[in-house]
């Protein structure tokens, strides 16, 4: 053996020998119980981020399994990411001093394919080097053929079922990068602002007013009542008179009566714009109000707002400021702080726009997927996600899963010219009107990532090899992270059990985020994002992995630790001195001899000294609670366990022990238990167990030998 471990040197050529003998397949153990992960598919528009490391938790499971003698799948995929990629390519774009807009939406479309898929190998290769044992003859990817056609027939089926429709509604929209959507992607911060006090001349009453607060005075030329609580005795005598919409021409408005109106807010009299904000949506609804847009989706002001027209919001707030200023209706102003609504990707400010979009009805599927969990048909790890699980289905809306990007999977649904009928398909393309026979044309509109990616565990299977739906699903376990268990995970769960009448998984298993060194998140923008591959090429991918799950508790958020990261690639070191120990003296000594694969009754019948009995005895004692922490998704407590014993009992203690009385005995008792610990280390340190397998003569390959208890 080399003096000194290089994992340059081990980890490529282990890696190739495993996907040259098909050890990732489920077919290694064709006799095996089946066990199933499907990998969250990383977004394909760009290199991995470190957070993508925490796969391996997956790949600690389906070793651990593989091992055990389940026909263990892994299945791996890459997500097309919708917005998401379109953004980073529209980045691309504007480096090159262009931008969407100077290309057809087919042209685009396919600059976005080529980029795409001249990324995935480069993802995929990252994975590779981490070491995950994922069956690459399976991959699938979220724009594939065939898993459109199954992501087209479940729409079909929600739509006539009724729990899809399509309606004119406020919906979140970003007027930056032009698309609509999910409350779940609205991101709301704190920002300080003015608030402005607005006079409302009251109609027939001379020099009488009401007073109103708002924020936002530009979309008051879109006002289309004053609203108060009808409890507030103020304005009791004001109800159902009328007032005069200052720089509007003199357009007449109702003051009304909403027990939603907070009293101890501004003036306790707030003004009704249904067309710009989500309260005021409600509010239209109930009273029958009108609707007037005064802000386009370009997020310049529209015809409606008269001479402000063609402005864009802040300036039209400025002007509108200044004009309320000379006619006298504009009253204190004073700073505060309020939460905005902004977009998530590029922090502008969303505007509550009405348009017409797709919609999923939430409540039907909400309720099947809570008492999925509640009766444990899915058990979550760590419980206490559970809250966080039910709340968001609990106050659930419907979803928007309409997208005015390109980059995606278009809506089956085609409108009529001439009629204006709208018809939904599974697919299938509608030239021509079953009505009357005029032309029809395709909704432009792409689905939500999230429509599409929430199908994946069932989509991938059926349209993996033949018979993989049928044996692998349901899955037995979706490991990801918490963040988002709302976003996908939850919509995993409603639309696989309405597709399949089966919980698309049986395990829910969430990890924490890796945040930078100071415990700050990661983000392109503030330039801490730390890259997989730096630290693998310093540190190597077992130490990386390790690091990852020592000492951080399932659930819980992690800080990027150097001097972790340090003392595991030591532990590497440590590992192979161990190895080169017990090599050299098999080597100087001809008369000692090995025996593999003994079992543990075998070695203690074989053992006389007391520390070997010892050793033999708490060497099975940890298998038995590795393995059953395994089995509870406590891979921090297992880690720490394997670290403990493997370095202060078995190396600092026994090793030291029988270097001054080996024996032919001695040494295949040290021999075989060392072959034992690397069995129970391998999940987590694939490389370099590996390795050490081989060179001390272990049987076959670690990856698929078995696990050294029965399954438990």
């Amino acid at each position: 053996m080399d003096k000194v471990y290089n994992h340059k040197d081990v980890e490529e050529k282990i890696y190739k020998e495993w996907e040259e003998k098909d050890f990732f397949t489920p077919e290694v153990n064709p006799k095996g119980k089946p066990y199933s992960i499907i990998l969250p598919p990383p977004n394909a528009n760009a290199p991995l981020h470190f957070g993508h490391a925490m796969y391996v938790i997956e790949d600690i499971l389906i070793r651990f399994k593989r091992m055990q003698g389940f026909r263990a799948l892994w299945l791996p995929g890459a997500d097309h990411a919708g917005f998401e990629t379109q953004f980073v390519f529209e980045k691309k774009l504007q480096l090159e001093g262009k931008s969407r807009f100077d290309y057809d939406r087919e042209e685009l479309y396919k600059m976005i394919w080529d980029f795409v898929q001249s990324n995935r190998p480069v993802m995929e290769n990252q994975l590779r080097r981490l070491g995950f044992s994922l069956d690459w003859s399976r991959k699938k990817f979220t724009l594939d053929e065939d898993i459109v056609k199954i992501v087209y027939k479940t729409f079909k089926k929600l739509f006539d079922d009724g729990l899809v429709y399509r309606e004119k509604r406020l919906v979140n929209y970003c007027t930056y990068d032009g698309t609509s959507f999910s409350d779940l992607e609205v991101v709301y911060l704190e920002k300080e602002a003015k608030l402005y006090f607005i006079k409302y001349p009251i109609v027939g009453e001379k020099d009488k007013f009401i007073k109103v607060a708002t924020t936002r005075p530009e979309t008051m030329l879109g006002d289309t009542a004053i609203a108060v609580n009808p409890k507030d005795t103020r304005y009791k005598k004001l109800l159902g008179k009328k007032v005069s919409v200052p720089l509007t021409g003199g357009r007449e408005i109702e003051i009304i009566s909403d027990e939603t109106v907070d009293m101890e807010f501004g003036t306790g009299a707030v003004k009704v714009t249904p067309a710009h904000d989500f309260n005021d949506y409600e509010i239209g609804q109930k009273h029958n109000l009108d609707y007037i847009p005064v802000i386009g989706f370009g997020g310049k002001m529209t015809d409606a707002a008269l001479r402000f027209s063609g402005l864009y919001v802040k300036e039209a707030r400025r002007e509108v400021v200044k004009d309320l200023g000379e006619l006298q209706l504009l009253g204190k102003t004073t700073d505060i702080k309020h939460t905005v609504p902004t977009c998530y990707k590029c922090k502008n400010p969303i505007e509550p726009l009405l348009m017409y979009q797709w919609f999923v009805k939430m409540e039907p599927l909400a309720g099947r997927a809570i008492e999925a969990v509640k009766s444990g048909k899915i058990k979550v790890y760590p419980k206490t996600m559970e809250k966080l699980y039910f709340q968001f289905l609990e106050n659930i809306h419907d979803w928007n899963i309409s997208r005015q990007i390109v980059w995606g999977i278009r809506v089956p649904a085609f409108k009529c010219e001439k009629c204006g009928e709208w018809e939904v398909t599974s697919g299938e393309v509608r030239e021509k009107c079953g009505k009357c026979s005029g032309k029809m044309n395709q909704d432009e509109d792409v689905f939500d990532t999230w429509f599409s990616s929430g199908q994946w565990p069932f989509a991938v299977l059926r349209a993996s090899q033949p018979g993989d739906f049928k044996e692998f699903y349901p899955t037995t376990v979706m490991e990801t992270g918490y963040d988002i268990l709302r976003w996908w995970v939850a919509r995993m769960v409603m639309l696989g059990i309405y597709e399949t009448k089966k919980v698309p998984f049986e395990t829910i298993v969430l990890h924490g985020l890796v945040n930078d060194p100071l415990g700050k998140k990661m983000s392109k923008s503030k330039g801490n994002v730390v890259n997989p591959l730096e630290l693998l090429d310093t540190y190597g991918a077992d130490a990386v992995r390790f690091a990852l799950v020592y000492g951080t508790a399932l659930g819980n958020d992690q800080s990027l630790s150097y001097p972790k990261l340090q003392a595991m690639r030591n532990f590497t070191n440590k590992l192979w001195n161990m190895a080169r120990f017990i090599d050299m003296n098999r080597i100087q000594n001809s008369k000692l001899k090995t025996q593999n694969n003994l079992t543990m009754q075998q070695l203690n019948n074989l053992a006389i000294n007391e520390n070997d009995k010892e050793m033999i005895e708490k060497t099975a004692e940890l298998t038995k609670e590795v393995t059953r922490l395994l089995e509870k998704y406590d891979f921090n407590h297992a880690a720490q366990n394997l670290y403990d014993f493997i370095w202060h009992e078995f190396a600092d203690v026994y090793i030291e022990d029988v270097k001054n009385r080996i024996d032919e005995q001695s040494f295949i008792i040290l021999n075989s238990l060392f072959l034992i610990l690397l069995k129970l280390l391998h999940p987590f340190m694939p490389f370099v167990t590996e390795e050490i397998y081989k060179l001390l003569g272990g049987e076959g390959d670690l990856i698929v030998s078995k696990w050294p208890v029965k399954n438990a």
